[in-house]
């Protein structure tokens, strides 16, 4: 099950004998609804785990232009019809070519299974240590494992 509120856009890439086109997210599509705040970039090698973020009111969109990343998300919204439910995606270059919505109260992390990767994302605002929350990457109630189980894989995509 999709967890509320995740949604994902399908990228349509344009090839020539130059390389390729593919436009990431208009202002005008319903997945961005929310708005831009800003605008980021994080670079990292294979094996890193970073987990888990969450935020009260900031919504993330992540796509992963190098490498390839596997994706965690866990619903932290105690009033949710999800609530608990996991996610796991595979962006990048051996997974879905796409942008992840992820809504704020969802907890996110992701391992670098191929780098170095590149992720760009947008926030809906502009950077708030009080929006920047942090849950241990091996917290016993999510119960995720970041070490096994990390083969790519794309589980919830529809």
């Amino acid at each position: 099950m999709m967890i509320d509120g995740v949604q994902i856009k399908r990228l349509i890439r344009h090839p020539d004998e130059r390389g390729f086109f593919e436009e990431l997210i208009r202002f005008t599509d319903p997945i961005f609804a929310e708005g831009f705040g800003q605008l980021s970039r994080s670079s990292m090698v294979t094996g890193v785990v970073k987990a888990w973020h969450v935020h009260t009111t900031q919504i993330d969109w992540w796509y992963v232009v190098k490498g390839t990343v596997k994706v965690a998300l866990y619903d932290a919204r105690s009033g949710s019809a999800t609530h608990k439910e996991l996610n796991e995606f595979t962006l990048g270059e051996e997974g879905q070519d796409i942008i992840l919505k992820i809504p704020a109260g969802v907890a996110h992390g992701l391992k670098v299974i191929k780098g170095p990767a590149e992720l760009v994302y947008v926030t809906s605002g502009t950077y708030s240590k009080d929006e920047e929350g942090r849950i241990p990457y091996d917290d016993p109630e999510i119960g995720y494992d970041w070490v096994q189980g990390m083969e790519i894989t794309n589980k919830n995509i529809t």
